[in-house]
């Protein structure tokens, strides 16, 4: 445990060196470590492992924090908890960051050979793969790192290849032509999720394809002039009346004179452009589909690096030029000759190469696929057989419509960082074997020599594996696997269900026979204060470890579990909005150091509940209750309600209301038990607090004194999580106090709307029921010291004193006799004047509300305040009218 003198305790918390001190407590002592061989409860999350290229942002801190709250709260719970930790190879974003420090050099990875790119790409992995894992600390993660994982190590990279070689030997991979997003920069194929699609002002081209041998042509729309070079037909729809006549005519492609047929289709929309499509199927996936249907083989006009074939399908001019400057050419071309009927201008959605930012180029290539059909059956029947759950539910719907509808999955990237595809080709007559190690004999021929497949597999498939491969699969003995696997929650965001959730349920049901998490628990995305995304050209993103450095951890992690909605709804943040979670930290601090400040000396007795008074009774109720709620939130993943009910008992319930009363009740006879009842409730906020805000939690913690309180351990991130008990349900005691607090906020507000200063006294009478008479006499103490009231007097008649204020509080009517406080005359005249200028507004108000031109044109924001406004002023025009007949105006 770590001593702390309570009179050395800084008045003001600093949450660097709090953060410093316990992290380095917990991780001295080994306290993340999960066994085994324990004979608890599992309960285990893997890491959605970050890119190792990576630096923390607020997604990760966000999905960092919400799995650090399940895991700190399960472990509290009585589970043996694992969170498993590592970081992806990063494949494309990876290579490209090294290629990008050769080129600085003047050197390509071609210059180097694979073995040495390769050599220098690990040497740089190993140097950054824990980098972003120990910005994880700074975000208080009580993750296992003595478990720590790479989606390149020995293990997984063994798992990767007896994955693929089992599905390679059920026909469930294989090789194929097929339109691919393919990035000339980067020279691979890329996946969807690397594919970012921005909104470009581009342009519709109308071309004139001449009809063969007769007068006419018909005229097609592009965003591609430059592509037509590899045409094969020219498609319309047939129930296109326009072109009914022309299909089975011939036409020739502007340029080059090749002849190709027109052919009908009912993929052609024909309200779009003119109703005639180009089909280019080496270089668009529709079009791909359509030739495919039609028996065309396709064309390939340009290379690999996005530049024109030298071939006789393109025009000599224009062979060998890049895209785009081919693109310029043939524009430039085909007005000479007069085909370019029309340009107009064209918003579409272009996608660019998430890592390099060049245009994707779809692109007809050979590629490895997995079929993905076969195997959606069982992660189909997963959610039907309640094998698996999304929270919140909606996100049910989005997965079942992805899997219904699934394509095959290209697995191969043109790279050299990855996984090799494990297939082997025979150098003497080509024969390809797929093994999990290179083979000794050809079956074939005989021959002893082979050379690897070039490509490397997708990021995604070993991704696709992480929550059986990390645990020792496909050793099914491992203790981890037979301990921990399936594990219990994913918790993502809602952008990679389809590229990554959805996959890991695939191959977690065809290799271990069941779902590899029982529950994903999707969150919003972060955004900025306009809901913006948050990027690094816009230079809208907040740097998480930034707001760590100002704010503190705790206070960043209470913030973003605060705003979290169980909708999952995006969250909107600012730099500023972290105030409120370092204010909530503050007050933690500042409270509880009053608290502990005021139980010096306490026995370690247990708190006598015989000897309650109504507030301790009360904040034990409310105690329970809470813990009950908090339960009940976290096992059902919400989250932020958790927050809001744990920030409303501990700051309004703990510190405005029992901690004031507390202080009376320290000076008299009851000192010994409020002693143990305020550290009892502190010690058991703290546990309840601890996931979400831990390291502030446990430095207080430390400190409390009473060994008895402490469950014998020596960090409360091990304590038991508080649970509901029956022996403190009290909702008497909650009914009668609950009358307390609206008595002394009643008299506060008198006080407050006539101005009577703070340090005035005054009096009060109650003409209350019998019951609320004998609470009266039980708690006057309470109202007395909290509402700073001289004489409480009970009346038995229903007398209303003259030049009084009047509150009403159930049954029980409160007076404040207001002679000699205040001028009554005076007070009279300035309330009539405020209720006059309210009046004004009012109408003022309502007549814009009114205005159907107003109405219409002003923005729903200003429409919403508005009404809002004139509520409030009809709500305090209302107590000024009650205020004036009290004073008998």
């Amino acid at each position: 445990m770590i001593k702390e003198d309570l009179n050395n305790l800084p008045k003001a918390y600093s949450p660097t060196q709090t953060e410093e001190e316990i992290y380095k407590f917990w991780e001295e002592n080994e306290l993340f470590k999960a066994d085994a061989s324990s004979k608890k409860e599992p309960y285990s999350i893997v890491i959605p492992p970050p890119n190792v290229t990576g630096v923390l942002h607020m997604g990760h801190a966000l999905d960092g924090t919400l799995q650090d709250i399940l895991i700190r709260y399960h472990r509290m719970a009585g589970y043996e908890a694992l969170w498993l930790p590592g970081t992806d190879h990063a494949g494309i974003a990876t290579q490209n960051v090294v290629e990008k420090k050769l080129r600085e050099e003047g050197k390509s990875r071609f210059d180097l050979g694979r073995e040495e790119f390769l050599r220098i790409t690990w040497e740089w992995a190993n140097d950054h793969k824990g980098k972003i894992l120990n910005q994880f600390k700074r975000l208080g993660a009580s993750f296992d790192r003595t478990r720590e994982r790479f989606t390149l190590d020995e293990g997984c990279s063994e798992a990767v290849k007896e994955v693929f070689v089992s599905l390679y030997n059920k026909d469930l991979i294989y090789k194929g032509a097929y339109i691919v997003n393919w990035c000339p920069r980067c020279q691979s194929a890329i996946s969807d999720i690397e594919t970012e699609y921005k909104t470009e002002q581009g342009h519709l081209w109308e071309i004139s394809y001449p009809l063969k041998d007769e007068v006419g042509a018909v005229v097609i729309a592009t965003t591609r002039p430059e592509t037509m070079f590899g045409d094969v037909a020219i498609a319309v729809n047939p129930n296109d009346y326009k072109y009914k006549d022309l299909v089975g005519k011939t036409v020739c492609i502007p340029l080059t004179g090749r002849e190709i047929p027109i052919i009908a289709d009912d993929y052609v929309e024909m309200g779009f452009g003119t109703g005639a499509l180009k089909i280019t199927p080496a270089h668009d996936p529709n079009d791909y589909e359509v030739g495919k249907r039609h028996g065309f083989a396709p064309l390939w006009i340009m290379d690999q690096q996005g530049h024109m074939v030298d071939n006789d399908l393109v025009p000599e001019p224009i062979r060998g030029l890049d895209r785009y400057e081919a693109r310029e050419k043939t524009i430039e071309f085909l007005s000479k000759q007069g085909s370019l009927i029309r340009i107009k201008d064209h918003e579409h959605n272009v996608g660019h190469c998430q890592r390099c930012d060049s245009t994707i180029e779809p692109y007809l290539s050979e590629q490895w696929f997995v079929r993905m059909e076969p195997l959606s059956k069982r992660p189909i029947e997963a959610i039907e057989k309640e094998e698996l759950q999304f929270i919140p539910e909606r996100w049910t719907k989005i997965y079942l419509d992805w899997m219904t509808n699934i394509r095959d999955w290209c697995i191969s990237r043109q790279l050299w960082w990855g996984h090799q595809i494990p297939a082997y080709y025979c150098d003497r007559c080509g024969k390809m074997v797929v093994a999990t190690k290179t083979p000794e004999t050809c079956p074939d021929c005989n021959g002893h020599s082979f050379t690897q497949d070039s490509d490397v597999l997708d990021t995604w498939f070993s991704s696709g594996l992480w929550p059986f491969s990390t645990m020792g699969w496909p050793n099914k003995n491992a203790q981890d696997f037979q301990k921990f696997y399936p594990t219990t929650t994913l918790v993502t965001g809602f952008d990679i269900i389809f590229f990554w959730v959805a996959r890991m349920v695939t191959m977690g049901y065809e290799f271990t026979d069941k779902a590899p998490f029982s529950t994903v628990f999707i969150h919003g995305l972060i955004r900025d204060e306009q809901g913006q995304k948050m990027s690094k050209s816009k230079g809208n993103t907040i740097d998480p470890v930034g707001i760590i450095d100002k704010y503190g951890c705790d206070a960043l992690r209470f913030t973003l579990t605060n705003l979290l909605t169980y909708g999952s709804q995006d969250i909107k943040v600012s730099d500023e909005r972290f105030e409120f979670g370092r204010n909530f930290a503050n007050k933690i601090w500042n409270a509880s150091r009053f608290v502990l400040m005021n139980i010096e000396g306490v026995d370690d007795k247990q708190i006598d509940m015989t000897a309650l008074t109504p507030a301790d009774k009360w904040i034990l109720h409310r105690l329970n209750e809470t813990a009950k709620e908090a339960n009940e939130n976290i096992k059902n993943y919400r989250l932020g309600e958790v927050a809001h009910i744990l920030y409303d008992f501990f700051w309004n319930s703990y510190c405005d209301w029992y901690v004031e009363i507390a202080k009376a009740q320290l000076q008299g006879a009851e000192k010994a038990n409020t002693q143990r009842v305020l550290r009892y409730v502190l010690e058991r906020t703290l546990r309840l607090l601890h996931p979400i805000m831990p390291h502030i939690t446990e430095k207080i913690w430390q400190i409390i004194p009473g060994e008895a309180y402490k469950d014998g351990q020596m960090a409360l991130m091990k304590c038991d999580y508080p649970v509901f008990d029956t022996k403190f349900e009290n909702k008497e005691s909650e009914n009668q106090m609950e009358f307390v607090f609206e008595s002394i906020k009643a008299i506060r507000n008198i006080r407050q709307s006539l101005n009577i200063a703070p340090s005035t006294a005054i009096n009060t009478e109650f003409f209350a029921t019998e019951q609320d008479t004998a609470l009266l006499e039980k708690t006057q103490s309470y109202i007395k010291k909290l509402a700073r009231v001289d004489e409480i007097k009970l009346l038995k008649e229903k007398t209303v004193p003259e030049q009084s204020a009047t509150a009403v509080i159930g049954n029980t009517t409160l007076f404040v006799p207001l002679a000699g406080l205040i001028d009554i005359h005076a007070e009279i005249q300035k309330q009539k004047k405020k209720s006059e200028k309210l009046a004004q507004e009012k109408n003022s108000l309502t007549g814009r509300l009114n205005n159907e031109k107003f109405v219409a044109n002003a923005p729903q924001e200003v429409l919403s305040q508005t009404k809002e406004r004139l509520l409030e002023i009809e709500s305090q025009m209302k107590a000024i009218e009650e205020l004036m007949i009290s004073l008998g105006a």
